[in-house]
This record gives structure tokens, C-alpha cells and sequence, in this order.
């Protein structure tokens, strides 16, 4: 899960400590003499002109030598003064992550995201609103850049609707399993999620007092944060088995994103 409970800015020297390729020079040697290469670092630095730091930053273990310093990396951002004040006292940051890679396989990709204060993990968004934004290395500019930063800014307001419907729409015991059963398809397939047995109370049970409710936004966040956590067992024969806790941030935001686009049927039903 993406723990983003940093209360300031990671230095460059920190941000180098979690993810040394998001400083790497030149492109990948395999890649095309034409390909123009440009070092994420250079996009941290036009970020923080924009008033967006880093709060996390990872990268992807390199799998074979020749692919270190080159491999797929997050860059999360988050503006202190982007924020979103509950009536309800939950404090959400809105948070912008970054992905990219130096082997030309991936251009600048911008996702929106979510941080929420009471239970320090973070939310990836995935609505028809905030689709991903894709900048190509070729032809990158601080002006493009400050201009879909803009946008995706703009758009937060559809958050906030977001938010406010999914705390509006209460969940009866039925519809809480419902939402619970799906959630575990991005994590299994159906087949195995229809095979195996577990105590769907239990992956509904609130860990802390602020997430008791049943209202959709409540029972979203329980859920969302155990997925990925691993909090919950299951038996599959005669075996019980420990959900493991999801490590690799590209996994991470992928279940996120399924998960929030399940969530949001539940606004529509």
C-alpha cells in the first residue's frame, strides 16, 4: 500500500535514496537514437515550481543488470494547499502520481490520487473524469506540463461530488458483502473468489472508531485498505490461508483503481 503519511517534502537526496532511477541521465541503450530522453528528476523540479513536492517515491526492482537505473518508478506529489476539509472532520489531500521509465517504454504518466488523513493510506482515482494524463518524452515542455496540471486540478471539484455521494448513500448488510465480494476480484479471479471461503464480516470489520458507518465511503475505506494490506484469511480445501500485503506499487495503483471504480458502481445503482 502506498503509506504517504510524510509531512513535508522529501529532499532530493531522499527521494534519490528510494529511487536512484528517476535520476538517470540518459536513456536506456537499447533504445533508439532517436528517442529524446528526458530524467524525471527535471519534471520534480518543474513540479516544485508549480508548488507540488514529493512525498513518495519508488521504483520497480531491476530483474537483470542491464536494466538497472532504467526500470519503472512513482513519484507522488502533493500540494499543501490543495486540500479537501470534510464537515466530518476526514481530511483528504488530493496527491498527483508520476510514472515513468528511461527504456522508452513509457511516457510521463500522470494518474490523480488521494491521501487520507485518519487512516494514513492513499486512494487511487479512476473515473471517467480523471482518466490518465500522458505526456510523451519528445517535445516536453514546462508549459504542457503546467497546463495538465492545471487541468487535472480543475477537475478536483468531481472529486469532491465523489466523495460527498459515497458518504450520502447508505449500504445495507447485503449490499456491504456485495461490494466486499467484488473487491476481492482484484486480487483473485472470480472463479477462485467463488471457491474459496472467507469471513466477509470479518474483511468488513472497521479498524478504527473514524471508519465505523455504514455509508459507502466508510465501508469503501475499510475494504480498500485491508485488499491491500493483506488483513484477511481465507481457506481455500482445507487450507487456511494469509492474504499477503501488496508491496509492488504497480500492483498497488492498479487494485486501487479497480477498486474505486467498483465503488462508484455502487453511486450509479
Amino acid at each position: 500500500m502506498l503509506h504517504l503519511s510524510q509531512d513535508s517534502f522529501l529532499t532530493m537526496s531522499e527521494i534519490k535514496q528510494r529511487a536512484k532511477s528517476i535520476f538517470t541521465k540518459t536513456a536506456a541503450p537499447t533504445v533508439s537514437d532517436k528517442f529524446t530522453h528526458i530524467p524525471t528528476n527535471r519534471v520534480i523540479e518543474d513540479m516544485a515550481e508549480l508548488g507540488w513536492g514529493v512525498v513518495d517515491a519508488k521504483e520497480v526492482k531491476a530483474r537483470k543488470a542491464g536494466t538497472k537505473g532504467f526500470q519503472k518508478h512513482l513519484v507522488v506529489f502533493r500540494n499543501p494547499d490543495v486540500v479537501i476539509n470534510g464537515a466530518d472532520g476526514d481530511t483528504v489531500f488530493p496527491q498527483i502520481l508520476l510514472t515513468n521509465s528511461n527504456d522508452g517504454k513509457n511516457a510521463f504518466t500522470f494518474t490523480a490520487g488521494l491521501f487520507r488523513m485518519v487512516c494514513e493510506n492513499g486512494l487511487v482515482i479512476s473515473t471517467e473524469q480523471f482518466n490518465n494524463v500522458k505526456m510523451r518524452h519528445m517535445g516536453y515542455t514546462f508549459e504542457e506540463l503546467q497546463s495538465q496540471i492545471r487541468e487535472m486540478v480543475e477537475q478536483l471539484p468531481l472529486t469532491v461530488e465523489s466523495m460527498n455521494k459515497m458518504k450520502e448513500i447508505k449500504l445495507n448488510e447485503e449490499q456491504a458483502k456485495e461490494l466486499a465480494k467484488k473487491a476481492l476480484t482484484t486480487r483473485f479471479t472470480e472463479d477462485q473468489v467463488e471457491a474459496m471461503n472467507i469471513n466477509l464480516d470479518e474483511l468488513l470489520e472497521p479498524t478504527r472508531n473514524e471508519d465505523k458507518g455504514s455509508d459507502l465511503w466508510s465501508v469503501f475505506n475499510v475494504i480498500q485498505e485491508k485488499i491491500l494490506d493483506g488483513s484477511f484469511s481465507y481457506m481455500t480445501g482445507a487450507k487456511i490461508r494469509k492474504a499477503r500485503k501488496v508491496k509492488n506499487f504497480k500492483q498497488d495503483m492498479e487494485i486501487n483503481q479497480k477498486l474505486f471504480a467498483i465503488a462508484t458502481e455502487f453511486i450509479a445503482a
